[in-house]
């Protein structure tokens, strides 16, 4: 029963609903295959390198693969059936002979020996994923975890990686023990992973490998020097999202952000690619050890926060049921909430913790992760540091797993290591205070919090049945979530979708499920 009196029944029924709504989003995956998930199962076969424009091979490939014989049979197939042909051994060479039109791709009759090469070669990056995540295991044992929950998240946004280091470093000596490196502007609708490190990004520094690899050796570093393992967060979103998931992987990443529907809402990408794309880079993860953070938060920053709190649960659970049919385990769903209510609201801080409560009575083994307030955030930093530690107040009272660090001048600037100081100073400070609150709070007995969550239930509850009446899709289209409508015939990167061919072949994904 919990805390909040939640009935069973009604818990139980959300969940059923949520998996009616979700069958036909994953049937619509599993038969579907894009550019970015064919693009990732030839990374993890080892294609690395871009040509002289910074165009990655990985690309040239695909791209010359599609051209001869379409997406619709994997490109597996026919990549190792020229590999065997042209007698190399280097994927990568392939890729840069077929980019100068010297290989041309075809559908072997007769597969067996093309497949058992692409099995082999993809099975070699899984394995590597593998070493990646027992690394991470050993790491933890050794050096030591963070002391408590939640665990605090901090943000470095800087545009150069070689700024970013520093600055991360800073944050973990100061206290955090995830550091998040944010993308740069409008990576998400990059169809590429650019190559290299990287220095001249916008509000954000951009997701590369070699960027994934700077970060983590850093913050190894950082882990030894404080006797404790610090996590390193990025993005598996936007139009790359499966191969941000393998080269996560690869690179030891610990969290990403891997949100069902926030690309299709906030950066317009075509629902059918991002549901096939994320069923793939979830699986990745599954395999990787790795913890995705879901983008709820994200909804209350277009749509009101108490009149759209349902939309929220049912988003949570939504992403639950895709997540755990992708092989992801309770203790990797970091699913998303936020302090968004508009704090001249009376009762401001009572709804937020009836929120808060049930994001965390609904999914009891999960490290939910919430998020501070930025919409109602006006530049008087007073106000907004005094907003944030009643966040953390809320984050504190119901046992949330990871607390992202506010900041007091949110909506003015990228914040100075100053800033983050004192943001790190609040959260030390009441987590410090009333880190343990949690165990002694319990609302009043059909009290107001009670009340609220019950109410946010059976809304969750009479959406999801009206979704279901129809489908998820229609419901994305008409505006549900986020207030933002998006057609499934839509959108960016519709082009770079296939329906499976009746021999379609993928060894990761044949990989990855066998496990």
């Amino acid at each position: 029963m919990g805390k909040l009196g939640l009935d069973p029944v009604t818990v139980a029924r959300a969940r059923a609903l949520a998996a009616e709504v979700g069958r036909p989003v994953v049937e619509l995956a599993r038969s579907h295959t894009t550019v970015s998930v064919e693009r990732a199962v030839l990374r993890l076969a080892g294609v690395t390198g871009a040509d002289p424009d910074g165009i990655p091979w990985v690309n040239r490939l695909v791209d010359a693969v599609a051209a001869d014989v379409g997406l619709g049979h994997g490109v597996a197939l026919p990549v190792f059936d020229a590999l065997l042909r042209e007698g190399l051994d280097d994927v990568t060479l392939l890729a840069q002979k077929a980019a100068a039109g010297s290989v041309r791709f075809a559908v072997p009759a007769r597969a067996a020996a093309s497949r058992r090469a692409a099995l082999r070669q993809v099975r070699a990056g899984l394995r590597l994923v593998d070493r990646r995540r027992a690394e991470r295991e050993r790491l933890v044992r050794r050096l030591g975890d963070a002391p408590r929950r939640p665990w605090i998240y901090l943000i470095v946004a800087t545009g150069d990686i070689f700024e970013d280091i520093p600055q991360a470093q800073a944050a973990a000596r100061a206290g955090a023990d995830v550091i998040a490196v944010i993308r740069s502007t409008g990576q998400s609708l990059l169809d590429y992973v650019p190559e290299g490190a990287t220095r001249e990004g916008f509000a954000g520094t951009y997701a590369t490998r070699e960027n994934f690899r700077l970060m983590r050796a850093a913050l190894d570093e950082t882990s030894r020097e404080l006797g404790r393992y610090v996590r390193l967060t990025n993005y598996a979103s936007g139009l790359c999202m499966p191969e941000m998931a393998v080269l996560a992987g690869l690179e030891r990443l610990d969290m990403m952000l891997n949100d069902s529907m926030y690309g299709i809402l906030f950066r317009d990408i075509n629902p059918v690619r991002t549901f096939v794309d994320q069923r793939f880079s979830r699986q990745v993860h599954a395999r990787a050890g790795i913890v995705i953070n879901t983008g709820e938060d994200n909804y209350l920053t277009t749509a009101d926060a108490v009149e759209a709190a349902h939309t929220v649960t049912v988003s949570q659970l939504l992403n639950e049921y895709f997540a755990h049919e992708a092989g992801l385990a309770d203790w990797q769903l970091g699913l998303g909430h936020a302090f968004e209510i508009d704090p001249d609201l009376p009762e401001s801080f009572r709804l937020e913790l009836a929120h808060a409560l049930l994001a965390r009575e609904l999914f009891p083994d999960a490290p939910l992760k919430w998020m501070p307030p930025t919409r109602h955030m006006t530049g008087d930093v007073f106000r907004g540091n005094l907003l944030d530690g009643f966040f953390n107040l809320v984050g504190a009272l119901t046992g949330q797993g990871i607390l992202l660090v506010g900041m007091m001048t949110e909506a003015v600037v990228t914040p100075w290591l100053s800033d983050r100081d004192i943001a790190l100073q609040n959260v030390r400070y009441v987590l410090g205070a009333a880190g343990g609150l949690h165990e002694d709070f319990v609302p009043a007995p059909g009290g107001f919090i009670q009340r609220r969550a019950h109410e946010v239930l059976r809304e969750a509850v009479a959406l999801l049945g009206r979704i279901a009446e129809g489908s998820l899709l229609d419901a994305i289209a008409d505006g549900t979530f986020g207030i933002m409508k998006r057609p499934a015939d839509r959108g960016k990167g519709l082009d770079g979708v296939a329906a499976h061919e009746a021999d379609y072949y993928n060894p990761a994904t044949e990989l990855l499920e066998a496990a």
